[in-house]
């Protein structure tokens, strides 16, 4: 038998081979053992639509917070008005105070006995003397105007300062709020930008469906509504008609009652925070009028996009639309929906007419301008342009007649 061989050594390089294969595997291996789930559509979906929603949150403080500010502005501007008047008539008074001053100074430097008896004309010293008491008595006014004219200053002066105190708080809060939205746009952005085209696509696709699927279930409460309507009024009509027929015969009518009102069927519960319901509900708006101004203005935005604290004419957030829409029929609402949630009269959502604002969300931070037929108008969110969707979409919560 020959001898046996003993096994070369493996090569340099392919003890490199074999260390980098088992390195891979256990990376391999590792990566796989730690790896996330990639997140769903629907999963993308929510939290989009909720940073989105915190978004409009912030937008609406934002929109309360520049209000506040343009008007402590204002207030500002007039108090250090009124302090330039106050300083220009105090420096006035001052040189008038020198001038009786001086000339005081000049005529009462010797005793006035002794200057009558060293006078070669008491007549014309007399009459001195009497000049002498009238820029006396002028120096007492003047001095007593000063005083009240530099307590009036200097209380100016106070207000003014803590107007501009409150003007910076006010500045602060504004500049945390553009922040905030910035970054929760920013976050929803970045989500979006991980998505395929075809992913996009779906989730814009699932929102329409949602969108039909609202707009279809409030036609159909609408048909139910309507059809218990029509049988209440058939039964009321075929028991005035018995009524009737009896009391031709000679007999006495039985005594009628009022046919139970029947709800629409669907008709949401409402939600917490939900105001109680309306009564004494006002007569609708006539045609042409008001209403019809600001649904038409509604109307004119249709696919202008959406601009978190606009109020046009090329871009809104959604109080700046309805604010907008008013102004087009001469009405001032105020600049945030929690604001414009406060005027007029509360509508119940089976009053709803035409123009009259509706709010979505328990902290009221979304409104539109309704257009009837359980849709309204309204500018959505960043990315969006304004459009008609149905009020079931979202969290209702009530309606306004400004």
């Amino acid at each position: 038998m020959g001898k046996r061989r003993k096994p070369s050594p493996p090569s340099r390089a392919r003890l490199a081979v074999l260390t980098t294969a088992v390195a891979g595997g256990a990376v391999l291996a590792s990566g796989t053992a730690h790896a996330e789930p990639a997140p769903t559509l629907a999963s993308v979906k929510e939290q989009v639509d909720r940073l989105n929603e915190e978004a409009e949150q912030a937008i609406e403080r934002f929109n309360g917070f520049q209000e506040k500010q343009q008007k402590l502005q204002g207030e500002a501007n007039r108090i250090q008005e009124k302090v330039a008047r106050g300083q220009e008539a105090m420096n006035e008074l001052r040189t008038q105070l020198g001038v009786v001053g001086a000339e005081q100074y000049r005529n009462n430097g010797i005793d006035p006995g002794i200057q009558l008896m060293l006078d070669s004309d008491p007549a014309s010293y007399l009459g001195r003397a009497a000049v002498q008491d009238q820029v006396a008595g002028s120096w007492t006014d003047l001095l007593k105007r000063a005083q009240d004219e530099q307590r009036k200053l200097d209380q100016e002066r106070t207000e003014a300062a803590a107007t501009l105190a409150d003007l910076d708080a006010v500045g602060a809060s504004l500049n945390a709020q553009k922040n905030q939205i910035q970054s929760k746009l920013a976050q929803s952005e970045a989500l979006l930008n991980k998505l395929s085209a075809e992913e996009r696509a779906k989730i814009n696709a699932q929102e329409a469906a949602d969108k039909a699927k609202a707009a279809a279930q409030q036609a159909a409460a609408a048909e139910r509504a309507k059809a218990a309507d029509k049988e209440a009024a058939d039964k009321a009509k075929a028991a005035a008609a018995a009524a009737k027929e009896t009391a031709g015969k000679g007999g006495t009518p039985a005594p009628q009652t009022a046919a139970p009102q029947t709800p629409a069927a669907n008709t949401p519960a409402p939600a917490a925070n939900t105001p109680a319901p309306v009564t004494n509900t006002p007569a609708p708006p006539a045609a042409g009028g008001r209403a019809a101004a600001i649904v038409q203005f509604a109307y004119a935005q249709l696919g202008k996009p959406y601009g978190w604290s606009k109020t046009g004419p090329s871009s809104f957030d959604c109080s700046g639309l309805t604010g907008a829409a008013y102004r087009a029929a001469n009405v001032s609402l105020p600049r945030t929906s929690q604001e414009q949630w406060k005027i007029g009269t509360r509508i119940g959502r089976g009053d709803l007419q035409p123009g009259d604002l509706v709010f979505f969300y328990p902290d009221l931070h979304h409104v539109g301008v309704y257009i009837g037929d359980g849709k309204m108008i309204h500018a959505p969110r960043t990315g969006k342009n304004i459009e008609v969707l149905p009020i079931g979409v979202m969290p209702y919560m009530g309606a306004v007649r400004p």
